[in-house]
């Protein structure tokens, strides 16, 4: 069976909710969405929705907001995050997060728009 399966909305399109593939040939996880595997060009390829947990790979506080509408936010913190499923994503969390802490994903609403926000489980 080849063909992608339908895309899950996540939210990067308004819904509360994280999304990753997996190549159904080879079976590799990734993160943000393509027509085809990274890892052997396949094309059957399948939309899942990841749990929210995870585990801080790093943490960076920004103290120097990129536009006028982020300057509200600061200091605000931006986390990388080992995902329960295995692929390694971005998000806000909180300012006293550490490297290894677990943490659960919920979202929050960043100048316009909802982004995942970790905290501490």
């Amino acid at each position: 069976m080849s063909g992608t399966s339908k895309p899950v909305a996540d939210w990067t399109s308004g819904a509360e909710l994280i999304a990753y593939q997996s190549c159904r040939a080879c079976k590799h996880i990734w993160y943000f969405r393509r027509g085809f595997c990274p890892a052997c060009g396949a094309d059957d390829v399948a939309d899942l929705k990841a749990s929210g947990e995870g585990t801080v790979f790093a943490i960076s506080i920004v103290t120097r907001a990129a536009t006028a509408e982020a300057r509200a936010h600061v200091p605000y913190a931006v986390v990388l995050v080992d995902a329960a499923e295995g692929f390694r994503m971005m998000g806000h969390g909180d300012r006293d997060l550490r490297i290894a802490d677990r943490v659960k994903a919920r979202f929050e609403k960043f100048t316009d728009h909802i982004v995942p926000y970790f905290a501490k489980v």
